[in-house]
């Protein structure tokens, strides 16, 4: 069984002129490895020719042996660490892209979902193009090596004009490398400066990691080159009104990095206090569901005057899907990754935080741990509104009938989990606890307002909603 959580699909890293590129790029993916766990890779660039190597697995058991660094050489890398949402977990699509062309060579790696890339991939096809992977990131690369432009970056401009969806991406060729976000800013995507090189991240937790000076966050609409020269910005891409996922706030973003202008941990410290304002209870004790409900659970117990502690223990040591080995033992699952403590628990009031719900069926298993560790009531607050509809821009999530808030009332949901009481955030406490100003999100995952507008059916895309 799998612990289902909503999963980000990838994470990406790069640097510029240093002489410990591929090095620093392996620990940048370190620092970005919650936002990805099927596949890594790394592409090195010497100035004459592109190098790789990349497998499926983790980022530590994939670049585990040393010698793999020296058949990276070079001054410049990028690197990828991928959860798949577009194309099979298989190794032809593990990234980041590496092909020759007419121009060259050019790696490329991704993060995020382009919504009209089976469109644009068949027109390709027609005109004789053959894919190699089931990636809608591979389009690119055949918009490019199509394009009759001169410079790169007027290739990587018409290809990107061509696409819709949401992006964040690092191209790497023998002698620059470029950042670009899309329009609407869905996914974080960062720059840095360490010595005379520079750093693209997705996150700044993995700046920090290499001791990297953050310098901003790229623009939506930007595309960022990098030469021996310096950098230069662009932003040839016709302007959107900004939609970042709000989720990456929720969950997805390391608590320490600072997205969208904001730091993670303090906006879902914030999260929690504006929970607690709509759904207090009496009750003794917060706990968090570890690791992604503490910063809530802080936020909440401080607001509330409850006492904070560390209810359910989590094993570190299991990534973050469990498959046991036997139908018999499947029960297992929630046990695996967490464990009650019953002394703090045993005649409890207990207020359990957690940042969603999806299906319901881990939430179930979380209460009834807590009920049999002695807890006299369950008090559960999800510090997000309900999710009610998948996301088409990067996130791995249920279709929308197996999400249980699309078709149950909270009520429902509540009787379902077995809990005595359930309190999730509102869209408005949400919004105002991010503390939006005139800055929107994209919450098409709580409202069903997909920011982009999808092939053939307008306003939403042809996928199974119901």
């Amino acid at each position: 069984m799998k612990l289902y959580r909503p999963t980000e699909e990838c994470g990406i890293f790069g640097v510029y002129g240093h002489p410990e590129a591929a090095n620093l790029t392996y620990l940048g993916l370190y620092a970005l490895q919650h936002r990805g766990q099927e596949s890594c890779g790394i592409v090195s660039s010497d100035g004459r020719s592109l190098h790789a190597h990349k497998s499926m697995g983790l980022v530590a058991d994939v670049f585990g042996d040393q010698e793999i660094f020296r058949k990276l050489p070079g001054r410049s890398a990028i690197g990828h660490v991928r959860y798949s949402t577009t194309g099979d977990s298989v190794i032809k699509n593990v990234q980041p892209i590496m092909v020759d062309y007419s121009r060259g060579s050019i790696a490329v790696a991704h993060n995020g979902n382009l919504v009209n890339a089976q469109t644009v991939k068949d027109e390709l096809e027609a005109w004789g193009s053959i894919f190699q992977t089931t990636m809608d990131t591979e389009v690119l690369l055949h918009l490019l090596a199509t394009s009759k432009q001169n410079s790169l970056e007027d290739r990587i401009a018409e290809a990107l004009g061509r696409v819709k969806g949401a992006y964040c991406l690092l191209f790497l060729t023998e002698t620059r490398m470029i950042a670009a976000r899309d329009p609407q800013g869905f996914r974080p995507l960062c720059l840095g400066k360490l010595g005379e090189g520079w750093v693209v991240a997705s996150e700044s937790c993995a700046l920090d990691l290499i001791e990297a000076e953050f310098i901003r966050e790229i623009e939506p609409g930007e595309i960022v080159v990098i030469t021996k020269d310096g950098v230069t910005s662009h932003f040839p891409l016709a302007k959107s009104e900004p939609a970042p996922c709000i989720f990456e706030f929720v969950y997805f973003a390391r608590p320490d990095s600072y997205i969208f202008g904001k730091n993670v941990y303090m906006v879902r410290k914030e999260f929690g206090r504006q929970l607690a304002r709509e759904h207090r209870v009496d009750a003794d004790i917060v706990i968090p569901v570890p690791d992604s409900g503490v910063p809530a659970a802080l936020g909440y117990a401080q607001e509330s005057g409850l006492p904070f502690e560390l209810g359910l223990i989590r094993n570190h040591y299991i990534g973050r899907t469990f498959i046991e080995p036997q139908q018999s033992i499947r029960h297992f699952g929630v046990k695996i990754k967490l464990n009650p403590v019953r002394d703090i628990l045993k005649g409890k009031r207990v207020v359990v935080i957690d940042d969603s719900i999806v299906r319901g069926t881990t939430s179930r298993k979380i209460v009834k741990m807590v009920r049999n560790a002695g807890a006299k009531e369950v008090h559960v607050r999800i510090s997000s509104p309900p999710t009610s509809y998948p996301c088409y821009y990067g996130i791995d999530t249920p279709t929308r009938k197996e999400l249980i808030s699309s078709s149950h009332t909270i009520d429902e949901i509540r009787r379902y989990i077995t809990a005595d009481t359930l309190g999730y955030l509102s869209e408005e406490g949400l919004l105002e606890a991010v503390g939006t100003g005139t800055n929107p999100y994209c919450k098409a995952c709580f409202s069903g307002g997909y920011p982009i507008r999808f092939p053939k059916l307008g306003s939403e895309p042809q996928l199974d909603l119901f």
